[in-house]
């Protein structure tokens, strides 16, 4: 008889204490349960996370030429890189045994901790080839002095695409630039670009790599490297490509908050309209560490997670990226550090879906808004935090756009270069979807739709049908008549509901803001510390659009544009996007198992229209060869 597993063992026992539990009875204090009594409560079954444990920064993604998979990697339990693989970018399978490691510290150049890596896939010898940064020394923290070289850029390379082997040699960066004080120095990302190659007169696909950081009492930045040998062990400076000064903001802060001290995560890759492309626009996306006022050693009380778009150019031998745009990649206060990498047409998911060269980014969900919120019940619920869905990015246009004061800002978008200036414009920003082959698998449970709808009046309307789970995805778009611009209306859709618990999701005119209520969405917060009810939002203005553009574009078929949303709620974790350039994520867990019911919401004075609304119920276990 085949012997039990340590995690078959576990899986029981997490099996026998969760049968305990009451979801029908007032939570107690759930901090005295025993430890991982709470593994299924608020599990996700289509996110990115180990069987057990912590998730940390997403990292080292990359496809394999050999296999045509996509491996997607996270920093673990801070011991380490571990890695799932995926065919189709809905099921995922863990490369090592029980969610293993693919490279620990322990090294000459990492006694003490890995950070994140990035991986060229056919680099030496045609493998598979990660830069990381290797760890010598902690702690690291942008309020602290630092410590030249407790941070620096190693090699390793994989043959099997399991684990990855480094390489017996100093690290190819070993430390900050000479005569510059950093933050930080870490999070190295290999790309290539067109425009850089263009600028510096390097060979057509040269590769490059950014490390993330700033410089103490100047501001947070990107340095910038390029690679001068086939084996990646020589590497030119080339400066700090992108920096802001100190806690300042793009325009005034109202479409990409504050650029903090400290940047972490950078990754850069060329855009356009389908997807990834070499020749494309130049974008990037950054972490962002900051600090609410006084500044306290050792803490980060407010992070973001941006992005940009701009030109690169050379002035006085150095060069610059010159940012035409700014925006947030996800809103929410725990969403932060994304990486992805390009997922080539030739990739299994690719081939199936018949998508194109695409850049597939995902972003790391903290479980307690990194360590913000105290005590929440970690042993009880034996696994902390998560990766958010796979998102691919493009160049996003807005056509029709009304050309009024709405579109004149500094802000997360930009008027298109062959854009007319008459009465009407078409825009572009950064377009964030759901990756496709995600998108339709979540889409495709058994669904129901919900008459259309026009409100006037505040209140609630149950919908005529709700979820019968906690893992479902509503679609819907909202329309506002113009009027209601600058006005108190709030309207949108209340879920997870029940007497006793709902979470609220509407749009609010007064600052242009997707709001998510979560004040009543746990009882369990009202028992437990460190599970927060803090309400989340982010920024989306919906611009006046018209139809016909003719004329002074004041005809009948102006409008204003509608919201469309995607609301994605896996148990706790909930992701919702909008007008394919917004999003937001946060927790919502509830504990009650009758809060399943949808409702209307609307306040305000004003009327919106509610139409094409359909719920997907009952999402895929995207884990069909672990046990849970």
């Amino acid at each position: 008889m085949k012997g039990s597993t340590a995690a078959e063992l576990l899986a029981v026992s997490w099996a026998g204490v969760a049968a305990a539990l009451d979801y029908n009875a007032p939570p107690g204090n759930l901090s005295n349960l025993p430890n991982s009594t709470l593994f299924e409560t608020w599990r996700p079954k289509i996110h990115v996370l180990p069987p057990a444990g912590q998730v940390g920064d997403p990292c080292a993604h990359y496809s394999d030429p050999e296999t045509g998979l996509f491996h997607v990697g996270y920093l673990h339990n801070s011991s380490g890189i571990a890695t799932v693989q995926t065919d189709d970018l809905v099921h995922y399978y863990d490369v090592n045994k029980n969610g293993n490691y693919s490279l620990t510290p322990g090294g000459a150049n990492d006694p003490v901790s890995v950070f994140d890596g990035s991986v060229i896939p056919s680099g030496i010898d045609g493998k598979p080839t990660m830069i990381y940064t290797s760890v010598s020394s902690l702690p690291i923290h942008w309020t602290l002095p630092y410590t030249r070289g407790s941070e620096s850029q190693s090699l390793a390379i994989t043959s099997d695409g399991k684990n990855f082997i480094k390489f017996d040699i100093p690290p190819v960066i070993p430390e900050p630039p000479a005569g510059l004080d950093v933050t930080a120095f870490r999070d190295p990302f290999f790309f290539q670009n067109k425009e850089l190659d263009r600028t510096l007169n390097s060979a057509k696909g040269t590769w490059y790599v950014t490390v993330s950081g700033g410089v103490y009492n100047v501001g947070p930045g990107i340095f910038l490297y390029r690679s001068k040998s086939s084996n990646f062990e020589q590497w030119e400076y080339l400066g700090e490509w992108f920096n802001a000064p100190s806690n300042s903001t793009w325009g005034n802060g109202d479409w990409a908050g504050v650029y903090g001290f400290n940047w972490e995560t950078a990754n850069v890759f060329g855009l356009d309209k389908q997807g990834y492309n070499y020749n494309g626009d130049s974008f990037m996306t950054f972490g962002v560490e900051g600090s609410y006022m006084p500044i306290q050693k050792a803490v980060s009380s407010l992070h973001a997670q941006l992005w940009a778009a701009g030109s690169v150019s050379a002035v006085d031998g150095n060069v610059t990226f010159n940012p035409n745009m700014v925006g947030v990649l996800d809103w929410g206060l725990s969403a932060y550090a994304a990486a992805g990498n390009i997922l080539p047409s030739t990739s299994k998911a690719s081939s199936s879906s018949g998508a194109p060269d695409r850049f597939i980014s995902y972003a790391w969900l903290t479980g307690d808004v990194f360590e913000a919120v105290k005590d929440f019940p970690k042993a009880q619920q034996g696994w902390q935090s998560t990766l958010l869905l796979p998102r691919e990015l493009s160049v996003h246009t807005i056509p029709n756009v009304v050309n009024n004061d709405l579109v004149h800002e500094t802000a997360s978008w930009r008027v298109a270069i062959n854009s007319s200036a008459g009465s009407c414009v078409e825009l572009e920003t950064l377009g964030v979807k759901i990756a496709r082959e995600t998108y339709n698998a979540i889409n495709a449970a058994p669904s129901f739709s919900e008459p259309r709808r026009k409100l006037s009046k505040a209140g609630v309307v149950p919908f005529n049908r709700s979820p019968d789970s906690k893992f479902f995805v509503l679609n819907a778009q909202i329309s506002f008549p113009q009027s209601a611009r600058g006005s108190d209306l709030k309207s949108g859709f209340q879920i997870l509901s029940s007497e006793l618990e709902s979470t609220i999701i509407y749009y609010q005119f007064s600052n242009e803001s997707i709001v998510i209520d979560r004040y009543d969405t746990s009882a369990a917060s009202q028992t437990t510390s460190g599970i927060n009810s803090d309400p989340e939002s982010g920024r989306l203005r919906l611009f006046d659009i018209n139809d016909s553009c003719s004329g002074n574009g004041k005809g009948n078929n102006e409008h204003m544009e509608t919201l469309d949303l995607t609301i994605v709620v896996d148990n706790s974790v909930l992701e919702v996007y909008a007008n394919s350039r917004f999003a937001l994520s946060t927790w919502a867990r509830s504990w009650y198992a009758n809060s399943t019911e949808i409702r209307f919401f609307h306040d305000g004075e004003g009327e919106a229209s509610f139409n094409n609304i359909q719920v997907s119920d009952g999402l895929y276990d995207a884990y069909p060869e672990r046990l849970r």
